[in-house]
Order: structure tokens, then C-alpha cells, then sequence
């Protein structure tokens, strides 16, 4: 089946339509104005694309605000939409449309009290190392914004109806590119693909080590964790050239600069670079890991709600990285957690989907939210 928004309430038009436009990172802009119009039908103050391509809707004049910062990119890889047994599947269903079109929803079903605004960010290059939407909302050009911090901040990405995520880990993802000359396969010298080879070994060393002088026993989140993600090898005649990409998941205790420092010594001790061997290290970005405190106004309105529709209330914290980890450290005193529906298993994967259901409570959880933030 392959829903029209219009056959649906007007909750599920937001979702069903923003899912339907494919938007990849840097192919952003026509999911971008197909929500900046639905808002604008929702009845928000405002509805904008913003100087860098960011959707932003904004109910209320006040001067005390609060943000919902969702992303509207989404990893390549087009599914087909289709709703099924109230399940509906698309990419970008669960990371991150779903949570978007839920603040959207949430933050326009009651009218904003004197003295607040609400800000609805679907942020472009969220998926990117770039993070270009999030950090532009830190530089006070969202319409209407006044300079300084928010009241609170609420990310959105999949959490479940009834989870509260506190926290993610940072990261690092490097451009290595090493250009070596061929050799023999029957002699010593080792070749340029080798070469390539031990510098990822060089980094898998360097993050077991570190794990091993810190207490990682119990939690991933805590670990120093490295992923290959590219590893390109091309032929330049007597010359080979390997780019790899590598990312590296940043605990708590990993500061970003010393990381970088001392993983930048290992590449060159492995690769040895002379008059021969050219080594360029190049950091495509990074951002440190951030974990919120529980005990604010934001924490608790959410674990009140969740537990007036019977729910069960738990703190999360992920692995991965979000848009949390860019506003968080700019932001100190403004209670901030990521929140939305979904399943955040299958973030990226074929099988992305959310159920509908789902989808209706996190906006009935962020309906009541906002009604106690503003009566706080």
C-alpha cells in the first residue's frame, strides 16, 4: 500500500508526507519546503528555511524559549513507503522524520502562553560529520531567536515512547590518505595496501590500549570504540595511493584534541613516512561525548507524562551520535534529552519502520511536556 497523507488524520499527513520525500544528506531542500508549508497549515507563528537550509517553525512571541531540534537528512538508501498493519515503512521513518514530525505535531495542537516560544528545527547534515544545522542554530540566526541559550532543549531521535535518553558518546572520523611506492609481492617492502592495513591495526591498538587503562568493563558507553569505514586502494603506476576512513567513538573521559594527538603519533610510527611514503591526516569532524543530568524540570516532566499513560519510565544512553553532542557542550545550563519514537536498532537499516501507535503517544508525551514546562 502506498499511502496518500491526505487519507489519514492530520498527525499521521505530517509523517506519512515528510517520509514520502526522500532526503539524503545534501538533498535536503524539497522535504525541507514540503514542511516548512506544513507548518505553516498547522498554524505555527512562522515557517521558515533558514540561511542554511534548516526548516524552521516557531509557535509563540515570548521571550523565554524552548527548542525541539530534529533532523530532516537522512542516511542514502531509498524504502519504498508503505503503511501495513500500522506500521509505517521509509527511510528516515525512525531516524530521525519520525521525532521531527512529532515535535511538529506536539508543539502545534495548544496555543503557546504569553512569555514563551517554541522553536521546531528539522536540522540539515545531521548524518554528515559536518552537523551543519545544528551548529548554525547555535549562532542565534534562527528567526525570531534571541541571543543566549534556550529554557531546554529537546534532540530528536528514537528513543521509544517511554525512554528518555540522557546521553551519546563523541567521535572522530579521520580522512587518512597514505601514497607509498609498489614493491615485489616476493620481497620484503611491504606493499601500499599493507601499509593501509597496519594503519588500521595501528588505530584498533591504539583504542584497546586506552580501553584497557580505563574501567570499560560495564558499559560500551564508556569505551573507545574504532570502525573502518572506507578503505579505497588505487595504482599510480610505481606508486599506490590507500584512503581509509575511520571513525572513533569518544567515552566521557576521551577529550577529543587528545585522542587526535596521540592517534595522529601512532599513524606516523606505522607508517614511517620518508622521501617516499606521503602520510596525510585530515579529521573530517568531531565532537566530544555529552551526557545531560536527570534532575531538572525537563527530566521530570517527561517522566511524569510517560507515566500518566502507563508506561514504565527509563534513562538511556547511546553509542552512536547525534546533534546533542554539537548544542550540548555550547549549552551548559539548558536541560537538554533526546526523545522520539521508534526503535533506534534499526536506525540506517532496510527494515526501517515505526508503528503509528508509537508515533501517537510521543506526541501525547510531548503534548504534556510543554504543558507543564510552560505552567513551571
Amino acid at each position: 500500500m502506498n499511502p496518500s497523507p491526505t487519507d489519514y488524520p492530520p498527525e499521521f499527513e505530517t509523517l506519512i508526507g515528510l517520509v514520502r520525500h526522500y532526503s539524503p544528506t545534501g538533498q535536503e531542500s524539497e522535504a525541507v519546503a514540503w514542511l516548512v508549508r506544513r507548518m505553516a497549515e498547522l498554524g505555527f507563528t512562522k515557517s521558515t528555511v533558514d540561511e542554511v537550509g534548516n526548516a524552521i517553525g516557531v509557535m509563540g512571541e515570548g521571550e523565554r524559549r524552548g527548542v525541539l531540534l530534529g533532523h530532516i537528512d537522512t542516511v542514502p538508501g531509498e524504502i519504498p513507503v508503505r503503511l501495513e498493519d500500522g506500521t509505517l515503512h521509509g527511510r528516515g521513518s525512525v531516524d530521525a522524520k519520525g521525532p521531527l514530525c512529532a515535535f511538529a505535531a506536539a508543539a502545534a495542537l495548544d496555543p503557546v502562553p504569553v512569555g514563551w516560544r517554541v522553536t521546531v528545527v528539522g536540522a540539515v547534515e545531521e548524518e554528515a560529520a559536518t552537523s551543519r544545522g545544528a551548529r548554525h542554530v547555535l549562532e542565534a540566526r534562527v528567526p525570531g531567536a534571541r541571543p543566549g541559550p534556550p529554557a531546554y532543549c529537546v534532540v530528536g531521535e528514537p528513543s521509544r515512547w517511554d525512554r528518555v535518553t540522557l546521553g551519546y558518546r563523541g567521535r572522530l572520523v579521520f580522512d587518512i590518505r597514505l601514497r607509498a611506492p609498489f614493491a615485489h609481492s616476493a620481497g620484503a617492502e611491504r606493499l601500499p595496501a599493507e601499509r593501509g592495513i597496519a594503519l588500521w591495526s595501528a588505530v584498533e591498538r591504539y583504542c584497546a590500549e586506552w580501553n584497557a587503562g580505563h574501567d570499560v568493563r560495564d558499559s560500551v558507553f564508556d569505551a573507545l570504540s574504532p570502525s573502518l569505514r572506507t578503505f579505497v586502494t588505487s595504482d599510480e603506476g610505481a606508486f599506490g595511493m590507500v584512503r581509509l576512513g575511520v571513525g572513533v567513538r569518544l567515552p566521557l573521559a576521551a577529550d577529543p584534541e587528545t585522542v587526535h594527538r596521540e592517534l595522529t603519533v601512532r599513524l606516523r610510527e606505522s607508517a614511517a613516512p620518508g622521501d617516499q611514503v606521503e602520510l596525510d591526516i585530515g579529521v573530517l569532524g568531531g565532537e566530544p561525548a555529552y551526557r545531560g543530568g536527570k534532575s531538572n524540570a525537563l527530566v521530570r516532566a517527561f517522566l511524569a507524562e510517560i507515566r500518566a499513560r502507563g508506561g514504565a519510565p527509563r534513562f538511556v544512553v547511546k553509542t552512536g551520535t547525534s546533534d546533542m553532542n554539537v548544542v550540548g557542550p555550547f549549552w551548559p545550563r539548558t536541560p537538554i534529552v533526546a526523545y522520539g519514537p521508534g526503535d533506534s536498532a534499526l536506525d540506517h537499516t532496510p527494515q526501517e519502520h515505526v508503528g503509528l501507535a508509537e508515533y501517537l503517544a510521543t506526541i501525547g508525551v510531548l503534548r504534556g511536556v510543554l504543558r507543564r514546562l510552560f505552567a513551571g
